[in-house]
């Protein structure tokens, strides 16, 4: 028997080591809260940052939003748009938010916003996030305020099959230039459709909706938000609309701090 056992030791020793070394790896903590990460699309580089929750574990998969900035966080520190709307939302109170999210920055290049690259670059960082954090693919929601409500809009309408709930707020689709960017934003719906709201409405209505809007903004036209929920009821899509009294164009902090809305858009799966 001694010799039997002499004879294995080295190959016990092997496994004991490998164990060994294998053991800080897998004590490592998952890291969790706002993590920097970036893409590269047409060679440019986009950062963005993921909300990973306290809870994050590999073992199930994760509803993911993607959240939208809109004109006045325009830029490429990777930071300034996280202190604005849905970010800001989830540091107050980050119970609410049982989900990975993904929010992009789109470069501050004159371009309208989400329409071209930046949307283009915005589902890149879905992609890699919904990779990295085990999302789950019928489960990935769609929001953005101001510039990025319009971004919403033309992502939804775009991609329709890719979300399983959009909550647009202080939206547009109309011809439109930003007040603090200066940028011009071209219509969404073809010159020649007849009615560019009906257009957009019957592309998005398979996606249930949240739309939001202050009746006192003085940016973008309330017009937009109550001609939308409008045509999309005309379809019959799955829409509801909150006009807030008295609000002015920060119709976001309101929206994104109901706790009903977060888990309404959570409940939703795509079909």
């Amino acid at each position: 028997m001694r010799e039997r056992f002499t004879h294995l030791a080295p190959a016990f020793l092997v496994v004991v080591a490998f164990v060994a070394a294998a053991s800080p790896l897998a004590a490592q903590k998952l890291e969790t809260g706002f993590l920097d990460r970036s893409v590269l699309v047409n060679k440019n580089e986009y950062r963005y940052q993921v909300y990973v929750p306290r809870g994050f574990t590999r073992k199930k998969m994760w509803p993911v939003i993607l959240f939208l900035h809109g004109g006045g966080e325009y830029g490429s520190d990777g930071i300034r748009h996280t202190n604005v709307g849905l970010g800001r939302a989830i540091r107050e109170r980050s119970e609410r938010f049982p989900t990975i999210v993904v929010l992009p920055q789109a470069r501050a290049d004159g371009t309208p916003g989400w329409q071209l690259e930046g949307g283009e670059a915005a589902l890149a960082a879905l992609d890699s996030a919904v990779k990295e954090f085990r999302g789950d693919p019928s489960r990935v929601y769609l929001t953005g305020l101001s510039a990025g409500g319009n971004g919403s809009w033309s992502l939804a309408s775009r991609y329709p099959k890719r979300f399983a709930a959009a909550v647009v707020v202080c939206g547009f689709i109309t011809k439109f230039t930003g007040r603090s960017s200066a940028v011009e934003y071209p219509a969404l719906s073809p010159a020649e459709a007849p009615d560019p709201y009906g257009f957009i409405a019957m592309r998005v209505s398979t996606i249930p909706i949240w739309i939001f809007h202050g009746d006192a903004d003085t940016s973008v036209p309330v017009d937009e938000s109550r001609k939308m929920h409008a045509a999309l009821k005309a379809v019959g899509g799955d829409v509801q609309y909150t006009e807030l009294a008295g609000i002015g164009h920060n119709a976001w902090d309101a929206a994104y701090g109901r706790a009903d809305v977060i888990e309404w858009m959570l409940r939703q799966r795509r079909k």
